[in-house]
C-alpha cells in the first residue's frame, strides 16, 4: 500500500538525487496569464522561463502542482477522471533532453529502490508524427534499449501524444506516455495503449518541448528545448494499490464516505462521485490565496458551476438538509495539512459556500414557481426549458424531477449547443494573445500593473494586496483586496501616480535573492508560499527607496518611459472584498 503522501515524497527524493531543486508548486489562479484560466499543469507557471528567462533555483526543478481540468468534467464519476488533482512534475530548462527523461522515468518506474513497479506491467506510446513534427524515432529507439519489446510501443498521432501549448500560444512538443497495466493476469503478447485502451490507464507523461507554438498557429523551433514530465499523483496512487477507481485514494476516500453517511440513496454511485470531485475542486479554487467566489464570471462562474451541480446531485441521492459546508470541511481536514492555505482561508470558504447553497436554493425554489407558469398540460417545450435555464438559472434535470415531459428536448440541447459556443468564441476573443508570447504590449502592461500595485497601497493603505491580474495585447485587469468602492478622486489619485513614475523614466531591473533579503528590502509578494532558495525580485526606481519591489517571474519592459499614457476605464467589484480594475495605456 502507498499513500498519496509517501508518492510525493518519493517523487521528490528521486529528482533531488538527480540534481534537481524542487520549487513550491503555484496557485490554481494563474498570475498574468488570460490565456486560461487555471493552472492546468505543472509547468503553466514556468512558461517564462521554458522560454529562455533564468529560473533563480537552476535548470533542473520538481515540484507537485495543484491542477484544475474542466475539459474532461462530463467524465467526472469514472474511474479516472477528476476535475481537480495533483500533479507531479520534473523539469529541464535547457539541460537535459530526451534520453536522460526517458531512463530516469524507468528507474523511477521500476527499480525496487523506488516504486519497484514490474516491467512487464508497463507500456509506452510515442508522437507517430504529422505535417507540423516527425515521427518520435528517438523517444522509441530510447525505449527499445531500456528493455521495452517493440509491441508495447504504440505510435499515436497529435490528440494522443503532444502536449500543450498550456494556452492558445506557447512552448510546446511531442510527448511520450507511460502506462499501467490493469487488466485480468498479464497483458498479451499484441496489446498496448494503442489497440487495448481499457486495459492500460496512463500513469506519467514525458513531454519534450522543442517548438514554440504562435497565434498563428505556426510551430518554431525553440532556442531552448525544455522537458516537462507530469505523473497524476491520485491516478498513479490508485493503480499501484489495485484501487477500483480514484475515489479508494487517501486524499479522496474520506470525502466520498461523508457523502454516502449523508445519502439516502446510497448506491447512485456516480452521483456522489460527482460531488466528491465538485466539492473538492471548487473548495480548493475557493482555498486558495488567490481564492475565487462563485459567481457569473471566468472563474467565479466554474466555482458556481461546480457547487450547484453538487447541490443538483445531492438533491438526486436524497441529501435533505443543506450539506455543502459540511463536506467542505471534510476536503479542508483531508488536504490542510500539504495545502496550509486550506486552513487559513477555512472561514472564508465555509462562509461563501454556504451563501451559494442558500442561493440556489431560492433559484431552485423560484424556478418551481415558473415551470408552472410555462406548464401546459403537464408538459413545456425545449424553448421554453432553455428559457428556464438562461434566464432564471433553473437546470433541465430539476424539471424533470417534477414530472413535467418537455417536448421536445432537441431544441432545448440545439439552444444550449448555440450557447456554449457563444461563449467560447467570447471567452476565445477575451483571452486571445497573453502573457505566453512575451508582446511588447504585454511587456508594457505587465509592468503597468506593477506601478498600479504600488499607487493602489500608496492611495488606498497597505491592506491591498494583488488578488489575480488577466492582460491581453489590449488592456489589464487587476484584482485587489479593498472593502469599498474607489471614489472618483482616489481613482485619479491612482492614475496620477502611475503617470508620474512613467514620465521620470525609471529603471526596471530584477535581482535574485533570497526569501528573507526579499521581506527586508520591503518586496510585496506572498511570503505564505514556500519558494526556491533564490527568487526573482523586480525593481522600479531607486534601488535604495524605490517606487515598485515584488517577487515576479517577468517579462517587463526596461524604463518606465516605454509605457505611455496610463489610464484606469472601469473600477468595480470582483467579489465580496475584492475590487477589479481595467485599464489601458493610450
Amino acid at each position: 500500500m502507498i499513500t498519496t503522501k509517501e508518492l510525493r515524497e518519493k517523487f521528490l527524493n528521486f529528482f533531488v538525487s538527480k540534481g534537481h531543486k524542487i520549487i513550491d508548486g503555484a496557485s490554481l489562479i494563474p498570475e498574468n496569464d488570460p490565456t486560461v484560466l487555471f493552472t492546468t499543469a505543472g509547468m503553466h507557471p514556468l512558461v517564462p522561463y521554458l522560454l529562455g528567462e533564468k529560473h533563480p533555483a537552476g535548470t533542473r526543478l520538481a515540484n507537485y502542482q495543484k491542477c484544475i481540468r474542466t475539459g474532461d468534467i462530463n467524465e467526472v464519476g469514472d474511474d479516472t477522471h477528476l476535475t481537480f488533482f495533483e500533479m507531479l512534475g520534473n523539469w529541464s530548462l535547457g539541460d537535459y533532453f530526451k534520453e536522460e527523461a526517458i531512463s530516469w522515468s524507468w528507474e523511477f518506474l521500476t527499480s525496487p529502490q523506488w516504486l519497484g513497479i514490474d516491467p512487464g506491467k508497463i507500456a509506452v506510446s510515442v508522437f507517430a508524427g504529422d505535417k507540423d513534427a516527425p515521427r518520435d524515432e528517438e523517444s522509441a529507439d530510447i525505449w527499445r534499449k531500456l528493455g521495452v519489446p517493440q509491441h508495447k510501443i504504440a505510435y499515436l498521432p497529435k490528440e494522443n501524444n503532444w502536449w500543450g501549448p498550456a494556452g492558445q500560444t506557447g512552448p510546446c512538443g511531442p510527448d511520450t506516455e507511460m502506462f499501467y497495466w490493469v487488466g485480468q493476469g498479464n497483458p498479451p503478447q499484441d496489446s498496448n495503449p494503442g489497440n487495448d485502451e481499457s486495459n492500460w490507464v496512463e500513469i506519467w507523461n514525458d513531454v519534450f518541448m522543442q517548438y514554440n507554438k504562435t497565434a498563428e498557429g505556426k510551430y518554431e523551433p525553440l532556442k531552448q528545448r525544455n522537458v516537462d514530465t507530469g505523473m497524476g499523483l491520485e491516478r498513479t496512487v490508485a493503480v499501484l494499490n489495485d484501487f477500483a477507481s480514484v475515489y479508494e485514494v487517501d486524499t479522496i476516500k474520506p470525502i466520498y464516505q461523508r457523502i454516502v453517511e449523508l445519502a439516502r440513496d446510497k448506491n447512485n454511485q456516480k452521483a456522489i462521485r460527482v460531488i466528491t470531485d465538485h466539492l473538492r475542486s471548487a473548495v480548493m479554487i475557493m482555498g486558495d490565496d488567490k481564492g475565487v467566489a462563485p459567481s457569473n464570471l471566468d472563474q467565479g462562474y466554474v466555482v458556481r458551476r461546480l457547487l450547484r451541480t453538487a447541490i443538483r446531485r445531492g438533491r438526486e441521492v436524497g441529501i435533505e438538509t443543506k450539506f455543502l459546508p459540511i463536506i467542505a470541511e471534510v476536503v479542508i481536514d483531508t488536504l490542510g495539512d500539504v495545502y496550509s492555505e486550506l486552513q487559513r482561508n477555512k472561514d472564508r470558504v465555509l462562509a461563501e459556500i454556504a451563501t451559494e447553497e442558500e442561493k440556489f436554493s431560492r433559484v431552485l425554489k423560484a424556478g418551481e414557481e415558473k415551470v408552472k407558469v410555462y406548464l401546459r398540460d403537464g408538459q413545456i417545450s425545449g424553448d421554453d426549458a432553455f428559457e428556464l435555464y438562461s434566464t432564471y438559472g433553473f437546470p433541465l434535470e430539476e424539471i424533470e424531477r417534477m414530472g413535467v415531459v418537455i417536448r421536445d428536448k432537441d431544441t432545448f440541447y440545439a439552444k444550449i449547443k448555440e450557447h456554449q459556443e457563444k461563449s467560447r468564441q467570447g471567452a476565445k476573443q477575451k483571452f486571445a494573445g497573453g502573457l505566453a508570447d512575451h508582446s511588447e504590449e504585454v511587456k508594457r502592461l505587465h509592468t503597468a500593473t506593477h506601478l498600479l500595485h504600488a499607487a493602489l497601497r500608496q492611495v488606498l493603505g497597505e491592506h491591498v494586496i494583488q488578488k489575480g491580474s488577466n492582460i491581453t495585447k489590449e488592456r489589464l485587469r487587476f484584482d485587489f483586496s479593498h472593502p469599498d468602492k474607489m471614489t472618483p478622486e482616489q481613482i485619479r489619485a491612482v492614475e496620477d501616480l502611475v503617470n508620474e513614475q512613467i514620465k521620470k523614466g525609471l529603471p526596471v531591473y530584477f535581482e535574485e535573492m533570497t526569501v528573507e533579503e526579499a521581506k527586508a528590502k520591503g518586496a510585496i509578494g506572498l511570503f505564505t508560499q514556500k519558494y526556491g532558495d533564490k527568487i526573482k525580485v523586480y525593481t522600479i526606481g531607486d534601488k535604495d527607496k524605490p517606487f515598485s519591489r515584488e517577487i515576479c517571474g517577468g517579462p517587463h519592459v526596461k524604463n518606465t518611459s516605454e509605457l505611455g499614457k496610463f489610464r484606469i476605464v472601469k473600477e468595480q467589484a470582483s467579489s465580496a472584498g475584492v475590487r477589479r480594475i481595467k485599464a489601458v495605456l493610450e
